[in-house]
C-alpha cells in the first residue's frame, strides 16, 4: 500500500484554541485583542500559503525493525520497540506544509513582525501535526476499505526524536520512504527541511497495544507528556 498526494488545507487547519495554547495561553484564559488579531492573521496566512502534502508506504515488521534500529542510538527500553512487533500493519509516512510557510515565518521574524511571526509559527506547527494525523487516518481508512482492518482497529503515529526513538532514525526512514518526492530533505543533523514537516511510522492494531506508562527513563525529560492525550484519544474511540 503506497500513497502520495496533496492534502486540502481545510483538513488540517487548526482551531484558534490550539494556536493560543501553543502560544502559552491556557484554555478559558482572557485573550487581548492584539493576540487574537495576530492569531487570525496567522491563520489567514497559513491558509493562503501552505501547501500540505504527504506520502506513506506499507512496511513489514522485519524491515521496520531494521529501520527502527537505525544507527543504534535508540533508548533501551522504549515504547515503540515494544509496540511495533504487536502491530497488525505498519506504514512509513512523511508530511509537510511546504517551503513557503517556513520562508514566510523566517521573513516575519527578520522584519521584526514578532506577533504575526509567532502566530504563524504556532499555527503551522499545529497544522503539521494535524497533517500527520490526517495521513494516519487515511492509512487506516484504506486498510479498512481493503478488508485489512476492522472498525475496532486503531492507528497511531510515532516519530524519530520522541519516546526514545533517536532522531538519527530519520536516516534509515528517509532511505526507505524517499520523502524527497514531496520536497522534504534531511540535514546532516537529521532535521527536516521544510521545517514544518513530520515523519515517522503509523502503527495499526488493537488500541491496547499503544497503552504504555510514561515511566521510561527519558520520560522525565519530556515537558508535555502528549502521549497521555494520544493514548486517551484512541482508547475513547472504543467506548
Amino acid at each position: 500500500m503506497n500513497w502520495r498526494g496533496d492534502i486540502h488545507i481545510d483538513h488540517v487547519t487548526p482551531p484558534e484554541a490550539n494556536i493560543l495554547r501553543a502560544l502559552g495561553v491556557p484554555n478559558g484564559h482572557a485573550v487581548n485583542s492584539r493576540t487574537r488579531d495576530a492569531v487570525a492573521a496567522g491563520l489567514e496566512e497559513l491558509r493562503t500559503i501552505a501547501e500540505p502534502s504527504g506520502v506513506f508506504a506499507s512496511v513489514d515488521r522485519s524491515h521496520f525493525a531494521d529501520i527502527y534500529e537505525g544507527d543504534g542510538d535508540n533508548a533501551v527500553p522504549s515504547p515503540l520497540a515494544e509496540i511495533f512487533p504487536r502491530a497488525d500493519e505498519l506504514a512509513l509516512f512523511a508530511v509537510t506544509l511546504g517551503t513557503p510557510v517556513s520562508e514566510r515565518i523566517a521573513a516575519l521574524f527578520t522584519s521584526r513582525e514578532y506577533a504575526l511571526g509567532a502566530a504563524l509559527d504556532a499555527a503551522a506547527s499545529e497544522a503539521a501535526e494535524l497533517t500527520a494525523t490526517h495521513v494516519t487516518d487515511t492509512v487506516l481508512a484504506k486498510l479498512r476499505h481493503a478488508g485489512r482492518a476492522t472498525a475496532e482497529t486503531r492507528a497511531l503515529e510515532y516519530s524519530p526524536g520522541y519516546c526514545g526513538w533517536s532522531l538519527t532514525g530519520q536516516r534509515a526512514l528517509f532511505a526507505a520512504l524517499e520523502p524527497g518526492r514531496i520536497g522534504i530533505t534531511l540535514t546532516n543533523s537529521c532535521l527536516m527541511e521544510p521545517v514544518k514537516s513530520v515523519s515517522g511510522v503509523v502503527v495499526i492494531g488493537p488500541a491496547g497495544i499503544h497503552d504504555f506508562n510514561d515511566d521510561y527513563g527519558f520520560c522525565t525529560d519530556c515537558a508535555t507528556h502528549d502521549c497521555r492525550d494520544r493514548i486517551r484519544r484512541i482508547s475513547e474511540l472504543n467506548t
